[in-house]
């Protein structure tokens, strides 16, 4: 990466301005609607709430952010994780991922995480522990937030399986009594796929977490300056209404869109 440097001298003293690579490159889950999506399975070109977030952002930052598609979530993890891609564009927190990533505060979004069960096949829920008799199921390397997660790797039984899509057999199937996932999401691919008359979302969420912008640990451009930029981008963006803006682009996008 290019680095420039724009050194500022005011009042006596010399003051670094932000050091910004020329060019940014960011990544995401792919299966996310409609905060993120494939534009169509031999597209590399990713749409959704978030895609629109990162455009803006770009263009505040004044930097090209190349938002690329690199597979499954959990090969976008190692994209990030790595450094070989420097952000992003969107997850949960947790202590595991910030071993590897700064997280931006704020949150640009929030989502909800929803027990999802076959009609006609649910079970008595009102809080977590009402699961801990069930198998469940959910995408590798999918997270619910830091508390949930610490409560379902000590009591829960949850198999994990490389796609929403086969999660969502699975289900169908009857081989495990629930699914583990957003409820925006789940609800589009439930739509898109066929499931959405076998399938149905319990209440209340098992959480309700921040999507966040994030750098990876290794990527070259990730400094403290470009850390407070892209805070202070966010929480404007907050500000000014664009990041609820963007997510009812996100829900119109996916509806108009062909699939």
């Amino acid at each position: 990466m290019v680095i420039a440097a724009l050194l500022v001298i005011g009042g006596g003293n010399l003051q670094a301005e932000a050091l910004l690579c020329s060019k940014l490159t960011a990544t995401g889950n792919a299966e996310y609607p409609p905060y993120l999506w494939r534009e169509s399975t031999d597209s590399t070109r990713l749409m959704g709430a978030n895609a629109l977030i990162f455009d803006e952002i770009s263009k505040r930052l004044g930097v090209p952010i190349d938002l690329q598609y690199t597979g499954p979530w959990s090969r976008a993890q190692q994209e990030v994780r790595s450094g070989r891609i420097d952000l992003m564009a969107g997850a949960f927190l947790t202590v595991p991922r910030q071993q590897w990533m700064d997280y931006v505060y704020p949150a640009f979004l929030q989502t909800n995480s929803v027990v999802w069960v076959r009609k006609g096949k649910g079970f008595a829920f009102t809080r977590r522990e009402d699961l801990i008799p069930h198998e469940g199921i959910t995408v590798i390397n999918n997270s619910f937030g830091q508390s949930f997660d610490a409560f379902a790797a000590q009591s829960l039984v949850v198999s994990m399986v490389p796609s929403l899509r086969q999660a969502f057999k699975m289900l169908n199937l009857e081989r495990v009594d629930y699914l583990l996932y957003e409820q925006n999401p789940a609800q589009a691919y439930a739509a898109l796929w066929g499931f959405a008359e076998e399938v149905e979302a319990l209440q209340p969420p098992v959480s309700s977490e921040g999507l966040f912008l994030t750098i990876s640990h290794q990527s070259s451009c990730n400094n403290g300056a470009l850390r407070g930029k892209l805070a202070r981008i966010v929480g404007e963006m907050h500000a000014d209404g664009f990041m609820a803006q963007a997510l009812e682009q996100g829900h119109a996008l996916w509806k108009s869109t062909p699939h």
